[in-house]
């Protein structure tokens, strides 16, 4: 017996949800959730919206959804379990940078929710806090036992957000200024990982390979 097409309306639904999420980060990304629509969303997934509204329940659940999937990827770049500060900070860079290029349009919808004054991120304030004390916690520990210079934990770990967040959020600055003749430019990820690697590391009294 053929089973095969038992298999085919879950493979349909899933292609669909696809098609769908792309839509959404899209639109959220252009747009924010406020100005985004549910018929938006369909337009750009090949859908109608009663079709939309038949894979899901309305755009604020989609939002939520995304702001839920840059947490989590965020969580796990910072490797707790390590006692080489050089290679933590180094391998967070490059996880930072990996996620700006490409992932930009999620970290762009994160960004935005943050500057209309986050309170979609309410649920997930309290997480966040925990986990950056942690990452402060074991920078300290790096400080106390001599293997860096004392900085403050919070600040570094900002400063490494926005050197590697603003290749997203602001990639046609980063494109006009940089090369202007070409749409789409992006600088040279590994030559990029190494020079703020290298920067960071400096400013924390950390060798350098």
């Amino acid at each position: 017996m053929n089973t095969t097409p038992v298999r085919k309306p879950r493979e349909n639904r899933e292609r669909i949800m696809a098609a769908i999420r792309e839509a959404a980060i899209a639109e959220f990304s252009e747009n924010g959730l406020k100005g985004t629509s549910t018929q938006a969303i369909a337009a750009r997934a090949g859908l109608t919206k009663p079709q939309l509204h038949y894979y899901i329940k309305g755009k604020e659940e989609l939002y939520e959804e995304l702001l839920m999937s840059v947490m989590s990827d965020w969580k796990g770049m910072f490797d707790a379990g390590s006692t080489d500060p050089g290679k933590v900070l180094g391998d967070y860079i490059r996880s930072k940078l990996d996620q700006a290029f490409d992932k930009p349009e999620i970290s762009r919808i994160f960004t935005r929710e943050v500057l209309d004054g986050g309170k979609n991120l309410a649920k997930f304030w309290p997480d966040s806090r925990a986990r950056t004390r942690e990452k402060a916690n074991i920078i300290n520990s790096w400080i106390a036992r001599g293997l860096m210079q004392p900085v403050d934990p919070y600040v570094l770990l900002m400063s490494i957000w926005s050197m590697t967040q603003f290749y997203a959020d602001s990639a046609v600055q980063v494109q006009q200024l940089v090369n202007p003749g070409q749409p789409g430019f992006q600088p040279d990820r590994e030559a990029l990982v190494k020079e703020l690697t290298a920067l960071v590391l400096r400013g924390c009294g950390i060798p350098t390979a």
